[in-house]
């Protein structure tokens, strides 16, 4: 079993920037891959950034640019920077991992983007 506690969230006024971390119970290095999702209020979680063994990354589309995921093998974590804050990025944010074609998934953090 792993455990994964996000933190980093909170009320950030457009135009600001945070980051996010995943904080994991288990070794990162181990981790076939790792990614941010968000769920926005009424609307299905989507996937923001992932990475997988080697550094390859993806990013969705629209968000390439904004976001950037990066991976500390010492401390065991995942991060998500996120730069020039919209409205629209108000979501929670969620932490997931795959050890072994299992996935496993944090409780979330709530980012909320408003003046």
């Amino acid at each position: 079993q792993v455990q994964l506690v996000e933190s980093g969230g909170g009320l950030v006024q457009p135009g600001g920037s945070l980051r996010l971390s995943c904080a994991a119970s288990r070794s990162v290095v181990s981790a076939d891959s790792m990614a941010w999702y968000r769920q926005a209020p009424g609307k299905e979680r989507e996937l923001v950034a992932a990475l997988w063994t080697g550094g390859v990354t993806y990013y969705q589309p629209s968000l390439k640019g904004r976001f950037t995921i990066s991976r500390d093998n010492a401390n065991n974590a995942l991060y998500l920077y996120v730069i020039s804050l919209k409205p629209e990025d108000t979501a929670v944010y969620y932490c997931n991992a795959r050890f072994a074609d299992e996935d496993y998934w944090g409780k979330g953090t709530l980012v909320t983007v408003s003046l």
